[in-house]
């Protein structure tokens, strides 16, 4: 079932959303080589519980943290641990807030210091990608015209885009439906309308699209070992156009 928030569930959602992205503008300020991506997770979680909310991942299909932490060739759900950041990595940061029953889900990829031209523009496509798809979820537009703006920015760029893992509906769960994968062609699938919540999320690779998951059962990499960026943001739908509720502050 596809739900329709009210504005109130919205303004809700969109508190969540707004811790979502505090603790990440805190996590992109703070994140520097030497760190580990465990020390990462620490301050995530302090920071959710500091603005009321409760981290959404932790304890999530026993997921064991509450951020993900993908680095390089790593494309989600990386586990933090004891793994030392360095420069000229590049760092997916994804997080998940509950506040007051409702959910807010974003995620950003950022640079370690100066890194490679190639990684630069991959994290810029990526990113351009996301945004081109957020455009299109407007009411009365199909649900894979989202799905193909993406594919055809990334691969226009000689990428490819990850299909193992797709964006999702968000509200009083973490993953609702509809399901929105990051590839298709347009004018397919239920129609957007007004209400409707979802989280826009590419993963695009430098190499082929293909991915592993690690023996820890969550960790996804690249296959060919290439570079992968991640960039999301949990949207509404509203009369108006799509209304990022997890829009950075800067």
């Amino acid at each position: 079932m596809i739900f329709l928030r009210s504005k109130a569930e919205i303004e809700k959602i969109a508190v969540a959303c707004r811790i979502v992205r505090d603790v990440l503008e805190c996590l992109m300020k703070r994140i520097a080589p030497g760190m580990t991506t465990k020390e990462l997770d620490s301050c995530a979680e302090t920071e959710i519980r500091k603005r009321g909310g409760a981290p959404a991942f932790k304890g999530y299909l026993d997921y064991p943290a509450s951020l993900c932490v993908s680095v390089n060739n790593e494309v989600v759900h990386g586990i933090p641990a004891k793994r030392v950041i360095k420069k000229g990595d590049i760092v997916g940061l994804d997080l998940g807030a509950i506040y007051d029953g409702f959910y807010g889900d974003a995620a950003v990829t950022v640079p370690i210091g100066p890194v490679s031209a190639e990684a630069i523009r991959l994290m810029k496509c990526t990113e351009e990608a996301m945004y081109l798809g957020i455009a299109q979820a407007r009411v009365g537009k199909r649900l894979s015209d989202i799905s193909h703006a993406i594919q055809s920015c990334a691969e226009g760029a000689g990428y490819s885009v990850v299909t193992a893992f797709v964006g999702h509906g968000i509200g009083r769960a973490l993953h609702e439906e509809p399901q929105i994968p990051n590839f298709g062609p347009p004018g397919r699938g239920p129609r957007l309308r007004e209400g409707m919540v979802l989280a826009i999320e590419p993963m695009v690779n430098i190499g082929k699209s293909d991915v592993r998951v690690l023996s820890d059962k969550w960790t996804a990499v690249t296959v060919d070992g290439t570079l992968s960026a991640h960039f999301e943001h949990t949207i509404a739908v509203t009369k108006g156009g799509p209304t990022i509720l997890t829009q950075w502050s800067h």
